[in-house]
């Protein structure tokens, strides 16, 4: 993969310097190569891109080898007989995932009351319960207060209910998010905006300083490939003078590459509800699929959160066997301002996922086939 990105660069008359860079002025940065030698680059418009790091709390000093995170779960070349995984958002149960699947033991811990607590509840609670049958052991409610690690594995002190407990495991996962890379960038030189540590930017992607531009992690919006891709776009046509999109992070595509995976976007219920919409809710069972029956799944639920006044998809939330590609045809329902009744009308393919959508939708309307 990153030879083909390098091929790309390559191809397309785009130079790549190895080095750490640092901004000198609004139009030109040093660059220290591997070597230790210096050099400056000029230009008219510069883009940030530095990304970000996992994030570390006093309680879980990271030490690379027993109280690691996702980098190095990425590379590791085997299993640990048991692991704790301290947060249960997206990346902390992906790696669950991929642990128990390896035959590890698994405890996550998450702070609050569900695990993937960004997204709508009743999925985080499909989610659970296909965990519970993996074998992967849920914690919620809790804190880590303590963790004493040493050359056999690491002793962690969890709070829970105000009742104090420890437990051994050869491995600590620390999966609570990240901090933007902007130490050190020359930010302060030359006057860029930041905001708790991320850098600060318009709907073009401009900041602060006429010139300098931003995307990716180190912005703070969503820590998604494919929200930073669309951001690069963004800035690189604000820069040409082309016109360009404002981006809806409410409404990008979020996905979880856990089994069953989990696919969002749009509003949950509960934040539709207390932004003042009038809602209705479509679901469909993915028991009740014939595609996913016939591929041994049996977990998870297609919810879609719909505008009642005006039949408009405002979120969709899945849980289930490769719902991360259904997350297109409902972004494009919404970009087109579709309903659920147009969305129920088109004939989808059988058997197929993606019957799931057209089965929610119809319900929504009160038109439910097959449930």
């Amino acid at each position: 993969m990153t030879r083909g990105v390098d091929f790309l660069l390559r191809k397309n008359g785009v130079d790549s310097i190895s080095g750490t860079a640092r901004l000198v002025s609004p139009n030109a940065v040093d660059v220290t190569g591997p070597d230790g030698q210096n050099s400056r680059i000029a230009a008219r418009n510069i883009i940030i891109a530095t990304g970000a790091r996992p994030r570390s709390i006093p309680p879980l000093p990271i030490d690379g080898e027993r109280i690691i995170t996702s980098r190095e779960s990425i590379v590791a070349e085997d299993v640990p007989d048991s692991i704790a995984i301290v947060g249960g958002g997206a990346i902390g149960v992906e790696f669950a995932y991929i642990y128990r699947m390896y035959g590890a033991e698994v405890t996550v811990i998450e702070l609050l009351p569900h695990i993937v607590p960004n997204e709508d509840e009743e999925i985080s609670q499909q989610l659970e319960r296909a965990f519970n049958r993996h074998g992967v052991k849920l914690v919620t409610g809790a804190g880590v207060t303590d963790a004493q690690a040493d050359a056999e594995g690491v002793t962690l002190t969890i709070d829970k209910d105000g009742i104090t407990e420890t437990a051994r495991f050869d491995k600590v996962l620390v999966a609570i998010g990240v901090l933007p890379n902007t130490e050190d960038l020359g930010l302060e030189t030359v006057g860029v905006a930041t905001e708790r540590g991320y850098v600060v930017i318009d709907d073009k992607m401009a900041t602060n300083v006429p010139g300098i531009y931003a995307v990716g992690d180190v912005t703070g919006k969503l820590a998604l490939a494919h929200v930073a891709s669309a951001q690069g776009v963004t800035a690189v046509e604000s820069i040409a003078g082309e016109e360009t999109q404002p981006l809806n992070y409410t409404f990008m595509p979020r996905a979880t590459y856990c089994h069953p995976q989990v696919a969002s976007f749009g509003l949950t219920e509960a934040q539709a509800i207390a932004q003042g919409y009038d809602v209705k809710i479509g679901r469909f069972n993915v028991q009740a699929s014939g595609k996913a029956v016939a591929m041994g799944e049996n977990d998870g639920m297609v919810k879609l959160v719909i505008d009642a006044n005006y039949g408009e998809i405002l979120g969709g939330h899945m849980c289930g066997p490769e719902v991360t590609e259904l997350l297109a045809e409902l972004q494009m329902t919404h970009l087109l301002e579709g309903t659920t009744l147009e969305l129920g009308w088109a004939v989808h393919a059988h058997p197929s996922v993606a019957e799931m959508v057209h089965e929610a939708a119809l319900d929504a309307e009160g038109r439910a086939l097959h449930m």
